[in-house]
């Protein structure tokens, strides 16, 4: 996750103060990604010296204001245009690490492993439907609860696949027991 772009996207609204860039980060991103005060004013403070972003002035709290140089708006739509990375290798999984490590495991059962997780998975599910069909009672048209709508999805997604993986899991793990169980 880019804290950098999150932050010049943020500030192509208007100058901001660090507190209400952290605030509106997590309003946009639905909460998902709770960002720490510290990290907002270091990764201002880059942007500031990279020329990216200026201080503009205070507000009425005195709070230090920080806005966009023509070099930020030149970065911010840089990235907008440039797709993800999906470079070095898929990400550590944590899940997939665990159970290849459970399948030569000595007295491991791993489809009691995949199906803890799977349950664990389907409530994670449920929640997610469960604040989506909220969201969608909501205003969804406002820019923060479509924001808000489409990272849920996002979660929904990964969910229903983590979930379509773990079923593989098991009807691979179900064939090999039968193969290592026959005469």
């Amino acid at each position: 996750m880019s804290i950098r772009h999150g932050l010049l996207a943020l500030l192509e609204h208007g100058p901001r103060y660090g507190s209400r860039l952290r605030t509106e980060f997590e309003a946009r991103t639905g909460g998902t990604w709770p960002l720490n005060i510290g990290q907002v004013y270091t990764t201002l403070g880059r942007l500031e010296r990279d020329g990216l972003v200026v201080q503009d002035g205070e507000d009425e709290a005195g709070r230090v204001l920080y806005a966009l140089t023509q070099a930020g708006r030149a970065e911010l739509g840089a990235w907008f245009a440039r797709p993800v990375e999906r470079a070095g290798g898929p990400p550590r999984d944590e899940l997939a690490i665990k159970l290849v490590l459970a399948v030569g495991a000595p007295d491991v059962d791993v489809r009691k492993v995949v199906e803890a997780q799977r349950r664990h998975v389907t409530d994670a599910l449920h929640e997610y439907v469960r604040q989506r069909a909220l969201a969608l009672v909501r205003a969804p048209e406002h820019p923060d609860e479509m924001a808000r709508l489409l990272v849920l999805e996002q979660l929904v997604c990964h969910t229903e696949a983590e979930i379509r993986w773990l079923e593989h899991c098991e009807a691979r793990l179900l064939r090999r027991g039968k193969k290592t169980s026959a005469p």
